[in-house]
């Protein structure tokens, strides 16, 4: 078909483009391609070089295809007689359009409208194709979003190894102490027996020098000085004195131990936050009631934090009469409870 249209000028069917020709528009795409493909590396970054061929490949087609339009133009209006030097201007300048519109002119000239109507088909045929083709290679954008983000989306990560097994719970021993043996005592007696440093000696019979000899014995001893000295050191030094017992300076409530009894507790007042948000609630405390009966070291186990304020500055000022262990007053460890209730 185009041997009839494009490539021969006229009935007599000598064609339009000689072998020169033909040499010419091969050399120019083979010297595009390789100029392009050492040429672009060093303006972009290419991280393929399947992407740098193909990008050589086709600005060297499309280079090749403006030399095919020259090379036309200029044979076939030589050889029918038209303005060389101004079609050649025209389709140089306006290319694709130029050659159309040189193609509707011979083909007006000559009365051989399949010069023109085929040609310009097929060739818009192949643009139509050629875009299809090549737009969805430079516009990402217009491909499908989910197909194309089964392709570009990596793979999800491995997962995560198993966690290591958990260590076996810590065996807790608790190891009583002397200071634990040695705590105050739960019940407080009312009265304690009163333990003499020495026993009373009974009073021996007179006997030895009155007023006693330096070195004899508490009494006298038959046999004198020699066998005081004797007998007392084959019986060995006396029996040191029992120990006196102690008041514990500070005991804790609990078990049999009494609570302190309280002679001044003023009522905490009700926070107004707390009362404007409805909370109510214990709020737990532990203290040291001092000897003189005053609260000291006073810290919050639990409750509110809206309610905890009020409770230390209440408890604070609370007075306790003075614990009596043995007579003599001590510091006592208790907790106090400080409860917050609104009115319904």
């Amino acid at each position: 078909m185009f041997d009839e249209c494009l490539l021969d000028s006229s009935p007599s069917r000598v064609p339009v483009l000689s072998g020169v020709h033909w040499a010419i528009i091969l050399g120019v795409g083979a010297a595009a391609f390789l100029a392009l493909y050492f040429a672009l590396p060093v303006a972009f970054v290419y991280d393929e070089s399947k992407v740098l061929i193909a990008q050589s490949a086709i600005l060297a087609s499309i280079l090749a295809g403006f030399t095919f339009i020259l090379c036309y133009v200029f044979s076939d209006s030589r050889h029918l007689g038209f303005s060389t030097g101004l079609w050649m201007t025209v389709a140089f300048l306006l290319n694709l359009v130029g050659f159309f519109m040189y193609l509707i002119y011979s083909a007006a000239k000559t009365g051989e409208w399949k010069r023109a109507t085929i040609p310009i088909a097929y060739i818009v045929e192949l643009i139509l194709v050629g875009v299809m083709l090549l737009f969805p290679l430079i516009y990402t954008e217009a491909l499908p979003r989910a197909q194309l983000m089964t392709f570009l989306v990596a793979p999800p990560p491995p997962p995560p190894p198993p966690p290591p097994a958990a260590p076996a719970p810590a065996r807790v021993v608790k190891r009583v102490t002397a200071e634990d043996i040695m705590k105050a005592p739960t019940v407080i007696p009312k009265t304690i027996a009163q333990i003499k440093d020495r026993p009373d000696v009974p009073q021996a019979a007179a006997v030895g020098v009155v007023g006693g000899v330096p070195g004899g014995m508490f009494g006298g001893t038959p046999g004198g000085v020699l066998g005081s000295i004797i007998s007392g050191a084959a019986a060995g030094p006396p029996p040191p004195p029992p120990p006196q017992a102690t008041t514990p300076r500070r005991i804790r409530v609990g078990g049999q131990v009494e609570a302190a009894k309280g002679i001044f507790q003023p009522t905490p007042e009700y926070p107004p936050l707390a009362k404007m948000a409805r909370i109510q609630g214990m709020v737990r405390l532990e203290a040291i009631i001092s000897r003189d009966g005053t609260i000291q070291d006073l810290k919050v186990l639990s409750g509110h934090p809206l309610l905890v304020k009020s409770a230390l500055e209440a408890v604070q000022r609370w007075r306790y009469q003075p614990t009596l262990l043995n007579g003599e007053p001590v510091e006592v460890i208790t907790e106090i409870d400080v409860n917050f209730t609104l009115a319904q």
